[in-house]
């Protein structure tokens, strides 16, 4: 069975609660159980994380280089400005799809820009927790 990381940034633990109106009323226990059941579905042995510390979730990717494990990425605020996010998913030796519930392009000037996209596979967003699901299959997908 495959092995996949799904690694979420800030604030993604608070689901259900923050900002509702933007984000949804999905809980993050709920959004880990679609995970799962997805990944299951699809053979994938999927392990899921959240984060709100930015070297932490560093860390998860250079574990993730050194195994050659793909990941699936919510990098939250991160998304904007992580220099050192960027860099340490640079050195993916699997593929890497950047996942959002909402679409960034859609937001706030400052959310436009996604220091991750130009050293991801793909990315899925502004399908709300649907991003998570399609992004899985498309890791599935890839050799």
């Amino acid at each position: 069975m495959r092995r996949v990381l799904v690694l979420n940034g800030p604030n993604l633990s608070r689901l259900g609660s923050r900002e509702p109106d933007v984000y949804g009323t999905t809980s993050y226990d709920e959004l880990v159980a679609a995970c799962r059941a997805t990944a299951a579905e699809l053979g994938l042995d999927v392990d899921v994380r959240q984060t709100d510390d930015e070297s932490e979730l560093v860390g998860w990717l250079h574990d993730a280089a050194d195994g050659a494990i793909p990941v699936l990425l919510n990098p939250a605020a991160f998304t904007h400005y992580s220099y050192a996010l960027r860099d340490a998913c640079a050195q993916l030796r699997a593929p890497l799809v950047e996942v959002h519930l909402t679409n960034p392009a859609t937001r706030e000037e400052f959310r436009h820009t996604s220091v991750v996209a130009g050293v991801a596979t793909g990315t899925v967003a502004g399908f709300g927790i649907d991003s998570y699901r399609l992004a899985l299959r498309a890791l599935a997908a890839q050799p």
